[in-house]
């Protein structure tokens, strides 16, 4: 599961700065219960304790197919700034409107309003369940291994059945993991 990298997006809040041409927003909220259809997620507090950010990506709708509008590297010049506080992961964005018409129509969408959302690729280094045996089990995310990128997104939402079906998957995995362990646990009482 290390090695997967997960997408989500909610909506959260996303601003244009009105002197500049700069996107704050917060693409991880700790501590909120998010719907996943077939479960529930939580990113708890400190899953970012650990995390790789040295390399994210500032993109729209996870379009790898365009230029990344901004990228935060550490240790070199950046044109995101990544902060990580009690809240969750926040960022500020210096997009240049004047040179790239794609950075341009985003400060304008974001602007009016038309983009409200923000979503994130990751990947996982730790998790627990609850409730495993419910109709809605609850996923915690522990520790997050990396953020690949970060992006503003037209529909905060899950709306992909592709991403559902996988969804399903990671919970009969973890239910089946539990399953066997209750077995064995009762084949060593005997």
């Amino acid at each position: 599961m290390k090695n997967k990298f997960e997408k989500r997006s909610y909506s959260f809040e996303i601003r244009a700065d009105e002197n500049e041409s700069i996107i704050t927003g917060r693409p991880i909220v700790f501590d909120s219960r998010t719907d996943l259809v077939h479960f529930e997620e939580v990113i708890d507090s400190g899953a970012l304790d650990s995390t790789d950010l040295s390399d994210v990506r500032f993109l729209v709708n996870h379009d790898i197919n365009k230029i990344p509008l901004a990228r935060s590297k550490q240790g070199q010049n950046s044109t995101m700034s990544l902060t990580v506080d009690k809240k969750g992961l926040l960022i500020s964005v210096k997009l240049d409107t004047e040179n790239n018409s794609d950075a341009r129509a985003l400060y304008s969408a974001v602007k009016r309003g038309d983009i409200s959302g923000m979503s994130f690729m990751f990947s996982i280094n730790g998790i627990k369940w609850e409730k495993l045996d419910s109709d809605k089990p609850v996923r915690h995310i522990t520790s997050i291994a990396k953020v690949v990128e970060v992006s503003a997104v037209t529909f905060p939402a899950y709306q992909d059945t592709e991403i559902n079906a996988r969804n399903r998957e990671i919970l009969e995995t973890a239910r089946n993991s539990d399953e066997l362990s209750l077995l064995k646990a009762k084949i060593m009482l005997f």
